[in-house]
């Protein structure tokens, strides 16, 4: 037996807590720092704005326990419709943490490639800046790779959400929209790049607003719930 009332709230906490760390690790640090195409203003950059830096990166580190617990959590909630669809769901959002973890190294690797010069002694400064750029170029395509997984994990969470009676239908399918637009992304990323617009990424950033907002002000229809959970044991 659980509170799953206190689960939906927590929930939203988490949501809060990573839609605030995501933005400002992924989205606003990056902007400031990577100068696109210049090599010499990024590596400034990076040293002018050294705290940032790694406070955006601790900021990506609080995001991806939030996504972690939110793996687990959003299992219990949704596992009375589908168990073995919310299992594959937390699958899928493990691994596409895992994936994000492995580009955010390229993300941080700047501040030893840049920080090292005796290390990168057989390389001219303008090298070894440019290996900087570099290094942050690997990490915006990691990035982009690892939305295949997380979109598939909420299109499969989306499809739940509107299965389940004890929450809103619009919320279910604002999440398969945002899955969706991450899956498709990704492969307009690896076969198109040009063409692979924020547009895209759009409405996850609704999808989880209308989430935290959600689970924080209404939470789950208790008793709906505990039917659907009911029925579910019987069958």
């Amino acid at each position: 037996m659980i509170d799953v009332q206190r689960y939906a709230r927590i929930t939203g906490i988490l949501f809060l807590l990573s839609i605030v760390a995501g933005f400002f690790g992924e989205f606003y640090v990056p902007s400031t720092i990577v100068v696109s195409g210049d090599a010499a203003a990024t590596a400034k950059n990076v040293a002018d704005f050294n705290s940032m830096f790694r406070f955006g990166f601790a900021m990506y580190l609080v995001e991806a326990v939030c996504d972690i617990a939110l793996a687990w959590i959003l299992y219990v909630l949704l596992r009375p419709v589908r168990k073995d669809l919310a299992l594959l769901a937390a699958f899928f959002g493990l691994v596409s943490t895992a994936v994000f973890a492995g580009a955010e190294l390229f993300f941080f690797a700047p501040t030893f490639i840049l920080g090292n010069a005796a290390l990168l002694e057989a390389f001219s400064p303008d090298q070894v800046r440019s290996l900087g750029l570099l290094s942050f170029r690997l990490y915006g395509y990691g990035a982009g790779i690892f939305m295949v997984f997380y979109g598939i994990a909420t299109l499969i969470r989306g499809y739940l959400i509107y299965r389940s009676d004890y929450l809103p239908r619009a919320l279910g399918i604002l999440l398969m929209i945002a899955g969706m637009g991450f899956v498709i992304r990704n492969f307009v990323l690896v076969m198109a790049p040009a063409y692979a617009s924020d547009a895209f990424v759009f409405p996850m950033f609704l999808a989880a607003v209308a989430m935290t907002l959600w689970l924080l002000t209404k939470g789950i229809d208790k008793a709906k719930w505990e039917a659907v959970r009911s029925a579910a044991a019987e069958t």
